[in-house]
């Protein structure tokens, strides 16, 4: 059991924290990350500044340079960034899913090489899980390493897709299995694999604007990795790869829970000023009713997202946090798919024009309903380990 406490009003360190991290992304004004994506350059400005600031490593430990937050203030961090119109899914991959498996699970030697500067924001790291053939069924995953018998260490070889931001990141960590030498491919291994590796190659996925960041397509063709990278033990298997995927869930239900407060202060700024027949129509329940349902959606999922990240933060078991980082993870999803629409019908025709800001927040947060995992894979996750009920698939 956990003891993991949930404060029902921030601390003051914390609001400070959402304080400097909303002064900083507005600094950059809100289409900075728009901006961005349509001159095809990482948001590398706005990152170094959080880094400086020391919010891109607030989750790691602070004998790594970080701040020593956990999750908890990492998903502040998210939320903020996203309410002021500058979400990051570096923040997810490299932030949450790379650092805290490398707090975790990373020695010393990668620690010093790869943490430090991860918490510093002076480089960053890409999350590769995901392959044409294997999604939420990782079992299935083909991408191998085996050993070189000439050179020693390893040879990888695979593919990846939708794997965001490569095209800002220093290295990849990789989910492969390993292959031995009767041929069986055995439990997941991490590995850490630079972009400039011989044999590594991507191609980029044409996508709509889901933030400054792309998506790519990974391919390994007898990539050479060496024992010193692999992260945790070979063959660790899913439990190790859990440590990183609980926390992606936490950061992208903080970024849906943004754009989701984003939406609503647009929507409800509008209503009040919009006239109608000399009436804001903000007055008229068919406006009022739909934003008023979608705070509410969103200020549980809040809680569901501050659940959850305490949960981590407090080592609680694996069951538990699975659970309480899938329901994060759909709550604040489906809440912010809910106010975008939401706020979309309250602008009427304005609302899918980029000068209001709001169609640029609905396929980022409609893809959240999809990445990292599905709605319909949390809820047979639910079905089956909260509510005991037969396996489905």
């Amino acid at each position: 059991m956990s003891n993991a406490t949930l404060p029902l009003l921030p601390t003051d360190e914390e609001s400070a924290i959402r304080e400097s991290v909303r002064q900083i992304c507005e600094s950059f004004g809100e289409r900075y990350t728009r901006a961005c994506f349509e001159a095809g350059k990482p948001p590398e400005e706005l990152w170094m500044a959080l880094g400086e600031a020391g919010f891109v490593g607030i989750n790691v430990s602070p004998e790594w340079g970080g701040g020593g937050l956990g999750m908890h203030g990492l998903q502040a961090v998210g939320e903020e960034m996203a309410a002021a119109g500058n979400g990051s899914l570096m923040l997810v991959v490299s932030s949450a899913i790379a650092g805290t498996l490398l707090d975790l699970h990373g020695s010393d030697e990668q620690k010093e090489r790869w943490l430090r500067s991860i918490a510093a924001g002076t480089q960053r790291m890409a999350f590769a899980i995901t392959e044409p053939d294997a999604g939420t069924n990782s079992h299935n995953l083909r991408t191998e390493l085996r050993r070189n018998a000439v050179a020693g260490g390893y040879v990888l070889n695979g593919q990846k897709t939708f794997i965001s931001g490569v095209e800002d990141a220093h290295a990849v960590l990789v989910v492969a299995r390993f292959r031995s030498e009767t041929g069986q491919l055995g439990k997941p291994t991490i590995c850490i694999v630079e972009v400039d590796a011989p044999g590594f190659t991507r191609s980029k996925i044409p996508m709509p604007y889901l933030g400054a960041e792309l998506q790519w397509t990974l391919y390994f063709d007898d990539v050479a990795i060496t024992s010193d990278n692999l992260v945790g033990e070979e063959g660790a298997g899913l439990a190790v790869v859990f440590d990183g995927l609980n926390p992606e869930r936490i950061a992208v239900a903080a970024l849906c829970n943004g754009y989701a407060r984003r939406a609503l202060d647009k929507a409800a700024t509008y209503a009040r000023e919009r006239k109608v027949w000399k009436t804001p129509i903000g007055a008229h329940q068919g406006v009022a009713h739909p934003l008023a349902t979608a705070k509410i959606e969103l200020e549980l999922a809040r809680l569901m997202t501050q659940k959850a990240a305490a949960l981590i933060d407090e080592r609680a078991s694996a069951s538990v946090t699975g659970e309480a980082c899938n329901m994060a993870k759909y709550a604040a999803a489906r809440a912010a798919t809910d106010a975008v629409d939401a706020a979309i019908q309250t602008h009427g025709g304005n609302g899918i024009t980029i000068e209001y800001g709001l169609s640029d927040m609905w396929w980022p947060v409609r893809t959240m309903r999809v990445a990292p995992v599905s709605e319909q894979m949390i809820l047979n996750h639910i079905a089956q380990h909260s509510l005991g009920l037969p396996k489905s698939y």
